[in-house]
């Protein structure tokens, strides 16, 4: 018997492959694979793309707020990956710097927010990791339902929103619940607390 196997793809492939209109992609370990949000999940990516929006109108900050900006990363490994974030702030400079172009965001943006699934570790490990190493200032992971283990939610677990700030290349934590207000090195005076987040969902019992 001869198994066969499909070629990785590269990220010119992905780019080139893509789907468009058919849906949100991303290339992990060299595979076109689908994001399915729930319902849930897509209310909170647009209350939080409206608020940053509105937050940078009202400081007259040189933002692009959207949800499908996809931005290249590279594993520890040295593998090209396509992350598609929920939420991506970038300054318009580098957003319209080739206008003409279809492809993916290869510099550091400045906040990068992922609203968190069933496969979790993705956003806790390994788009971290990623985001880290790319240089993206601020990375967001709102864990809406507690899906995380107790080592990054703590007992009991409960919603949470982790705020990771980029210190000389590396990642500093501040996790906000309940009432907190968030704190934004990107938006320093956003008035948004963890519960407003909870409420966009549309999930009544949070």
């Amino acid at each position: 018997m001869i198994i066969t196997s499909s070629p990785k793809l590269t990220f010119a492939d992905f780019l080139e492959q893509y789907p468009d209109g058919s849906g949100r992609y991303e290339l992990v370990n060299g595979e076109l694979v689908k994001v399915e949000p729930t319902r849930a999940h897509k209310n909170i990516a647009r209350f939080l793309v409206r608020r940053f929006d509105r937050e940078s109108e009202r400081l007259n900050l040189d933002y692009i707020i959207d949800k499908d900006i996809i931005v290249k990363t590279v594993t520890q490994e040295g593998e090209e990956r396509g992350r598609n974030p929920d939420v991506a702030v970038v300054k318009a400079e580098v957003w319209n710097r080739n206008v003409r172009t279809y492809g993916a965001l290869t510099e550091p943006i400045e906040l990068a927010v992922e609203v968190v699934s069933t496969n979790w570790e993705d956003d806790y490990i390994d788009k971290r990791e990623e985001y880290q190493r790319l240089g993206i200032a601020e990375y967001w992971i709102v864990d809406y339902l507690a899906i995380a283990s107790r080592a990054f939610l703590g007992n009991p677990k409960q919603p949470q929103i982790l705020v990771y700030r980029l210190v000389e290349g590396e990642y500093q934590l501040r996790s906000f619940s309940g009432s907190d207000r968030i704190f934004s090195p990107t938006f320093p005076e956003l008035e948004l607390t963890v519960d407003e987040v909870l409420t966009a969902s549309g999930i009544r019992e949070l």
